[in-house]
C-alpha cells in the first residue's frame, strides 16, 4: 500500500493515537475509519433531508 504524510496539530494526532489504541487499530485505518464515517454521515444527512420540487416530480411521475 503506498502512503503519503498529512500534516495535523499535535493535539489532534494525539487524539487519534488514543482512539487507535482503543480500537485496536494502526493510526492509519483509525484515519481511514474516521473518513469513512464522515463520508457515511454526509450521504445520511443528504438522503434525510427534504426533496427538491422536481424530485418530488419525479417520484410522482406516472409510469406509461
Amino acid at each position: 500500500m503506498q502512503s503519503t504524510s498529512v500534516r495535523i496539530d499535535l493535539a489532534t494526532h494525539e487524539e487519534i493515537k488514543r482512539l487507535a489504541a482503543e480500537l485496536g487499530t494502526s493510526v492509519g485505518e483509525t484515519v481511514a475509519l474516521a473518513v469513512r464515517r464522515l463520508r457515511q454521515d454526509r450521504i445520511g444527512e443528504e438522503l434525510a433531508s427534504p426533496l427538491a420540487p422536481d424530485e418530488i416530480e419525479w417520484i410522482d411521475a406516472e409510469i406509461r
